[in-house]
């Protein structure tokens, strides 16, 4: 019986593990794929349209 349950644990956690990692690199991948555009388009950044007052700025990166 400990070791089904030890198991269980391990197994939980590698689950846990991958899901973030795979998160993650689709995280990445999406800000590299834009970056990507930018250049593409000679674009300075990326505008986003704030939804309270309707103005578009600049969108900040997360790093």
């Amino acid at each position: 019986m400990p070791q089904t349950l030890f198991l269980l644990i391990v197994a939980a956690g590698v689950y846990i593990f991958f899901r973030r990692f795979v998160a993650d690199a689709r995280k990445a991948t999406e800000n590299a794929n834009a970056r990507r555009r930018e250049v593409e388009n000679g674009a300075h950044g990326t505008l986003v349209k704030d939804p309270v007052t309707g103005e578009y700025r600049l969108k900040k990166d997360d790093t």
